[in-house]
C-alpha cells in the first residue's frame, strides 16, 4: 500500500524550493518508487496533475537533462503578435522611417514620434498594438533608449511635420518610380595649407608635425569648399571639392559632375531629378542664380527638375550633409 501521507509530507518540506520542472520531476520520482497506481497516489497527494507527472516520467526516461537549462520546452506560450498579424512589423517600419532623427540612410530625418502616437498610427492601419508592444518591436528594429542630445531648436512652424512628410513623400514615390532623388549640402569650408586639425597620427616620439600658430588663410592656396551631393536610394555619397568660393553656379556644376559620373549610369532611364536642398547657402530657395543655373541643366539633360526646401534651421537633418 502507498503511503499517501508521506509523499504529501516529504512534498510541503520541498515545494517551496523548486520550481516548476523541480516539482514536476519529483512528483515523478515518487511515482516511479511507489510502482502500479503511483502516479494516482501522487497526484491525490501532492495537487499535481496526472498530466504533469506523466511528462515528469517522460523526462527521467529521458535522462530528465532534456530540456537544459529550461524550465518549460521551447515554444510554450501563445505566438507572437508579428505571427498572429502579419505585416506588422512592416508596418511599424514604415512610420518609424518618417521619425528617425540624424541617420542619413533613412529618407526623412525630422520627426520623432512617441510609442503611444506610433501604437494608433498602427490601428489606423488595422493592427493591434499597444504602446508596450510597439516598443519591443522598435528593439528588434534596432532602436534603443538614448541619452539625451541637442536637440531643442526653439520654436518651430506648425507645418513643419507636414513639410517634411511631403518630402518624404515624394522621395519615396521617385524611388518607387526608379527615378533619381538626391540630397545636396556644401560641407565645412577648410583652410587649405599646414593648420592645426583634429585627430591624431603616429609619429616618432617628441616629433609632432609642425602646424601654424593661427588659422589665417594663405590667399594664394585659399580654402576647400566640398560640396556633397548624397543618392538617397544608392546610399551612397558624391563630393566635388572647390577651391574659390561657394556659388550657386558652383553649386549646380557639383550637380552636373555627378550625373555625368554616376548618375547617367545608375540611372539610364530617368525622366526626372528630385534634389532636397536647405533654403540658404549656395544653393539657397531666394538665389536666381541657382534656379536659373537649375534650368540650364535641366535643358541639358532634357529630364525635369524639382527641388524640396528643408526649413529653415532643420540642415541638420538633411541627409546630403550627414554622411562623411
Amino acid at each position: 500500500m502507498i503511503d499517501t501521507v508521506a509523499i504529501t509530507a516529504r512534498f510541503e518540506a520541498l515545494s517551496r524550493f523548486l520550481d516548476e520542472r523541480g516539482r514536476r520531476l519529483f512528483a515523478a520520482s515518487e511515482a516511479r518508487a511507489a510502482g502500479w497506481g503511483g502516479v494516482a497516489a501522487v497526484s491525490q497527494a501532492t495537487g499535481i496533475a496526472r498530466s504533469t507527472i506523466g511528462r515528469g516520467l517522460a523526462d527521467l526516461r529521458a535522462g530528465a537533462v532534456r530540456l537544459g537549462n529550461r524550465v518549460r520546452r521551447a515554444g510554450g506560450g501563445g505566438k507572437s503578435a508579428i505571427e498572429t498579424q502579419p505585416g506588422l512589423l512592416e508596418a511599424l517600419d514604415e512610420l518609424v522611417q518618417s521619425s528617425i532623427r540624424g541617420d542619413p540612410e533613412a529618407a526623412l530625418l525630422w520627426v520623432s514620434k512617441s510609442q503611444r502616437h506610433l501604437s494608433a498610427g498602427l490601428a489606423e492601419r488595422g493592427f493591434v498594438a499597444g504602446q508596450k508592444l510597439v516598443g519591443r518591436l522598435l528593439g528588434r528594429l534596432g532602436f534603443s533608449l538614448q541619452a539625451n542630445a541637442k536637440t531643442r531648436e526653439g520654436a518651430s512652424h506648425p507645418d513643419g511635420n507636414a513639410q517634411f512628410e511631403h518630402i518624404n513623400a515624394e522621395v519615396t514615390a521617385f524611388r518607387a518610380a526608379g527615378e533619381p532623388a538626391i540630397s545636396v549640402d556644401t560641407k565645412k569650408k577648410e583652410l587649405v595649407g599646414d593648420f592645426k586639425n583634429g585627430g591624431r597620427e603616429l609619429r616618432p616620439k617628441g616629433q609632432p608635425e609642425p602646424v601654424r600658430v593661427h588659422d589665417f588663410v594663405i590667399p594664394e592656396l585659399g580654402k576647400a569648399v566640398p560640396y556633397g551631393v548624397y543618392d538617397i536610394a544608392a546610399n551612397a555619397g558624391w563630393v566635388n571639392l572647390g577651391i574659390n568660393h561657394d556659388t550657386a553656379a558652383f553649386a549646380v556644376e557639383s550637380i552636373r559632375r555627378w550625373w555625368y559620373e554616376l548618375g547617367a549610369a545608375r540611372y539610364p532611364a530617368a525622366t526626372r531629378l528630385l534634389i532636397n536642398a536647405d533654403c540658404g547657402g549656395s544653393n539657397g530657395a531666394r538665389l536666381r542664380l541657382w534656379k536659373r543655373e537649375l534650368q540650364v541643366l535641366a535643358d541639358e539633360l532634357g529630364i525635369s527638375i524639382t527641388v524640396c526646401r528643408l526649413p529653415p534651421g532643420t540642415s541638420k537633418w538633411n541627409s546630403g550633409s550627414q554622411y562623411e
